[in-house]
C-alpha cells in the first residue's frame, strides 16, 4: 500500500513539472515572435539620368534601288541546201533572225514608270529569188501610271513604232524570154510610223495581266516617202501629197506574259484602236509568242501575229514563224 502512495506522488510531481515547462517554452516562442513595425523607412526610388550617344554612321553606305531592268537577245538561223539532182525536190535558203527586249520597271509608292524597248530583224534568201523579209520590226512604248486602288491605276502613255528596212511587193516579169523577179517598195522606216499618245485606266489584277483602257487616245500615221502612194494605193492612211495624219480615238490595249509551265512562257498582246470618226472601222492586232527553252540559252520559239487594218489591206494579215537559237537573258 505504502509503495502505491509513493508511485502516485511522484506520478504528480511529474505531470506538475511537465506543464510548468511548457508554459515557459511557449512563453518563449512568444517572444522570438517578431511583427512589422507600423512605420517603416520610406523606400528610395533610383534617379535615372538619360544622355545622348553618338551612333557611328553605317560605312556600308546602302540604298533602295526602285529600279528593275530585263533584258534579252537572241539569234536564229536556218540554212538548207540541195544538189541539182535531188530528186525529193527543195531549194537551197539561208535565213537569220535577230531580236532584242530591253525592259525597264520603277516603282516607288503609288507611282510607276515602265519603259520596253522590242527590236525584231530577218531575212531569208533562197536560190534564184530576191532577198526577203521574215521579220521587221521597231517597237518603243513608255507608260507612267498612278495607282488609285488594289488593281486599278491612272495611266498615260506614249509608244513609237515603225521598221528598219525598206519592204517590197514581189513580182514576176518577162524579158528576152527570161522571166525574173521584181521588187516594188511599198513600205520603208517611217513610211509608215505610228506615234500614238493615250490617257486612260490601266485594271492590273496580277502581276502577269493587265488591260489599259485609253478613252482619250491620239495617233499620228507618218509617211514620209511621198512616192509610196504609187505602189500602195491606200497610203496608210495619209492624203497624198502629206506626211502625216492626225486620228482621235478609243483604245485597249491587253498584255499577258507568264511562265505557264516549267521552261515554258506565254506572251501576248492585243491591241484595239477605234477611230471615233468611223467606229465601223476597227483596227486590231495580236503578238502571240510562245518560248520553250531547252537549256540556259537554246530556244524553241513559236511566233504569230494577226492583223487587221483597213489602210492598208482590207482583208486580215497573218504571220508565223518557228525558229531554234540562242536567246540570252539577264537577270536569268
Amino acid at each position: 500500500m505504502v509503495k502505491r502512495l509513493i508511485f502516485l506522488l511522484c506520478l504528480a510531481c511529474s505531470l506538475h513539472a511537465y506543464s510548468q515547462d511548457s508554459k515557459s517554452d511557449t512563453t518563449e516562442l512568444s517572444k522570438l515572435r517578431q511583427y512589422p513595425q507600423k512605420k517603416s523607412l520610406p523606400v528610395r526610388r533610383p534617379f535615372l539620368q538619360l544622355q545622348p550617344i553618338q551612333i557611328p554612321q553605317s560605312e556600308l553606305n546602302l540604298k533602295v534601288n526602285y529600279w528593275r531592268n530585263w533584258v534579252s537577245f537572241g539569234i536564229n538561223m536556218n540554212q538548207a541546201s540541195f544538189s541539182d539532182n535531188w530528186s525529193g525536190g527543195g531549194i537551197t535558203s539561208l535565213a537569220v533572225g535577230t531580236s532584242f527586249n530591253y525592259k525597264t520597271d520603277y516603282t516607288k509608292g503609288d507611282k510607276s514608270y515602265v519603259s520596253e524597248v522590242i527590236l525584231q530583224y530577218g531575212k531569208i534568201k533562197n536560190k534564184g529569188q530576191l532577198q526577203r523579209k521574215t521579220n521587221d520590226r521597231l517597237y518603243w512604248d513608255n507608260k507612267v501610271a498612278l495607282k488609285l486602288s488594289k488593281s486599278w491605276n491612272f495611266f498615260g502613255s506614249v509608244n513609237f513604232e515603225s521598221q528598219f528596212d525598206r519592204g517590197f511587193a514581189y513580182s514576176t516579169i518577162t524579158e528576152d524570154d527570161v522571166k525574173r523577179e521584181k521588187a516594188t517598195t511599198i513600205s520603208r522606216f517611217m513610211s509608215p510610223g505610228y506615234l500614238t499618245e493615250s490617257l486612260g485606266l490601266e485594271f492590273r489584277p496580277s502581276r502577269y495581266y493587265s488591260l489599259r483602257i485609253g478613252t482619250g487616245t491620239a495617233r499620228q500615221t507618218f509617211v514620209l516617202d511621198k512616192n509610196i502612194y504609187k505602189n500602195i494605193a491606200k497610203n496608210y492612211g495619209v492624203d497624198t501629197g502629206k506626211v502625216v495624219r492626225n486620228e482621235l480615238a478609243f483604245q485597249l490595249v491587253s498584255n499577258f506574259e507568264k511562265e505557264v509551265m516549267p521552261n515554258l512562257v506565254v506572251k501576248s498582246v492585243y491591241t484595239m484602236f477605234a477611230n471615233y470618226e468611223k467606229l465601223r472601222s476597227i483596227d486590231q492586232r495580236l503578238d502571240l509568242t510562245m518560248i520553250a527553252k531547252v537549256n540556259r540559252l537554246i530556244n524553241v520559239t513559236v511566233a504569230g501575229v494577226v492583223l487587221y487594218d483597213d489602210d492598208a489591206s482590207r482583208k486580215i494579215q497573218a504571220s508565223q514563224s518557228i525558229s531554234l537559237g540562242i536567246l540570252y537573258k539577264f537577270p536569268y
